[in-house]
């Protein structure tokens, strides 16, 4: 098979695409920005494609892995888009993380163009991606899963089928709103603490031996000693994905009194222009509103 690949260049993107090459999959790609990402790519053997449809033209699945549902369907359903003119038994695999609502419209739509269209957003950071240990979570149908899976697995350490088409994504707005909750908890419990004259090293040694450790709180906690770069994944993104989880919950009539304080503390620290940098700079939204030190400071 010709396997396509849309955002290449991508932090996540970059990795899966480069792993698909080392693991034999034929592989084609666009890029718009970033040329320099996918250099390595393409001396690796990647094709480049003008554009989507090309992409939707010449091969037999196309990953995408693009910054939310805009994006998404302006690849798909878009001028040039990898439905202008699709290949017989298309199978489109979106990767990003999208609002449910919006991967129900554009499966339809393929479908009435003959192509399948399938969730499998991404668990897990960029030095997974790069080191081919993604999760992977899909929603399809079982038949749609054997024939992608193999092409998956190329790139992931896990791959859940959990459910049927529009699971993968619903599923993964869970994920995502549980671990920007400890995210922005933990931020505001260091505020607090510092506030209250508390030595916070003796705090993250006390979660650190108990039940309420993760890997989410040790990745901020290390904001302590300066390390910022514990959570590979801009506050802005995170900030998205908490409003497409409120809307999925909105929809079904479902009060969601955590996700949008979560979802008011990620926009507090864009407001304050944290927003492009990594979710760890929640700490630094707190330090901001509450006039304290939590970073040291070169």
């Amino acid at each position: 098979m010709t396997v396509g690949y849309i955002g290449a260049s991508g932090l996540m993107g970059h990795g899966m695409a480069k792993n698909l090459i080392a693991k034999g999959q034929k592989l084609a790609i666009t890029v718009h920005k970033q040329r320099d990402r996918v250099k390595d790519l393409l001396d690796a053997g990647a094709t480049l494609a003008d554009n989507a449809a090309a992409l939707g033209a010449s091969c037999d699945i196309v990953l995408i892995c693009v910054t939310g549902s805009p994006q998404v369907e302006a690849v798909v359903a878009g001028p040039d888009g990898l439905l202008s003119k699709p290949k017989a038994g298309l199978i489109i695999v979106d990767c990003s993380t999208s609002e449910p609502h919006s991967t129900t419209h554009l499966r339809e739509l393929a479908h009435s163009k003959g192509v399948v269209f399938v969730d499998a957003p991404l668990a897990r950071s960029p030095v997974e991606a790069e080191a081919g240990r993604l999760n992977i979570m899909v929603g399809a149908t079982q038949a749609a899963f054997a024939k992608i899976e193999p092409v998956l697995k190329c790139c992931a350490e896990n791959v859940f089928h959990v459910g049927e088409p529009g699971a993968g994504h619903a599923i993964k707005l869970l994920n995502n709103f549980i671990g920007q909750a400890i995210v922005a908890a933990t931020a505001e419990a260091f505020a607090v603490g510092k506030r209250a004259g508390i030595d916070l090293k003796q705090l993250v040694s006390l979660i650190s031996a108990g039940p309420v450790n993760s890997g989410l709180f040790q990745a901020v906690s290390k904001t302590l000693d300066g390390d910022m770069d514990g959570l590979k994944f801009e506050l802005d993104n995170a900030r998205k994905d908490v409003r497409y989880y409120t809307h999925l919950a909105e929809g079904m009539s479902v009060p969601t009194m955590m996700g949008e304080a979560v979802h008011q503390s990620l926009s507090m620290a864009s407001a304050l222009g944290f927003g492009k940098k990594y979710v760890s700079s929640m700490v630094e939204a707190q330090e901001r509103i509450n006039g304290i030190e939590l970073v040291p400071k070169k």
